[in-house]
């Protein structure tokens, strides 16, 4: 849910937010071995570790929360096999980082709880204003979520990007699928919304709140 480009891909990222054709997903499919790249608990940076997994485990659990809550308004009708296609890649998403959790045994957020209500009635709420509604809350966070993630994608790189070969191919993999779910939003008509340009401000606010929260606690 939650929701900040990337040294590896700066101008990748400019043009993206220019253009409206969807990225393809990185070629390769990202393994479960959490630490096949040379990652241990003994030789990566832990506190930049658990920052990233941390957030992006309760950043993969909102989003999932929010699709769950346009799904019981809006799963019905037509544009619902369009938002369960992005639930299922969500749930991939928030499986991997459960992984990732437990091999390099990183406490999830307190504020878990939290996401879990706000997740849903954020996806609920704006599923109560039609498609566009919807569509325009995956376009806010999927935006914001592909943004922080070419951040820690430019973190990694300048740390070790032989060390953290796998992470920056899972990071990299699902950055590009949430950037799939934001073409998606806007081809489903999210500039329709009432208000798009306010509501989107006000959710991407909210994202780069519970990034910066779910970082720390």
């Amino acid at each position: 849910m939650s929701c900040a480009g990337a040294a590896a891909a700066p101008s990748l990222w400019r043009l993206r937010l220019g253009a409206r054709r969807p990225l393809s997903a990185c070629g390769s499919r990202v393994g479960t071995r959490a630490r096949s790249s040379g990652m241990t608990l003994d030789n990566v940076n832990r506190a930049a570790l658990d920052r990233i997994i941390r957030v992006d485990h309760a950043g993969e659990y909102g989003a999932n929360r929010i699709y769950a809550g346009q799904m019981a308004v809006l799963g019905r009708t037509s544009v619902g096999p369009v938002i369960q296609k992005m639930w299922d890649q969500e749930k991939d998403h928030l499986k991997k980082f459960n992984e990732l959790m437990v091999a390099f045994r990183v406490r999830p957020t307190v504020l878990m709880p939290f996401w879990n209500v706000v997740g849903f009635a954020l996806g609920a709420g704006t599923a109560l204003l039609g498609k566009e509604g919807a569509m325009a809350c995956t376009v806010a966070v999927e935006e914001s979520i592909a943004h922080h993630y070419n951040n820690q994608i430019r973190t990694l790189m300048e740390e070790d990007p032989d060390k953290y070969q796998e992470l920056l191919q899972v990071i990299k993999k699902f950055r590009d699928e949430e950037l799939e779910h934001h073409d998606l939003g806007l081809d489903h008509d999210a500039e329709l919304a009432p208000a798009y340009a306010v509501l989107k401000s006000v959710i991407q606010a909210g994202c780069s709140a519970a990034i910066y929260l779910s970082e720390r606690l």
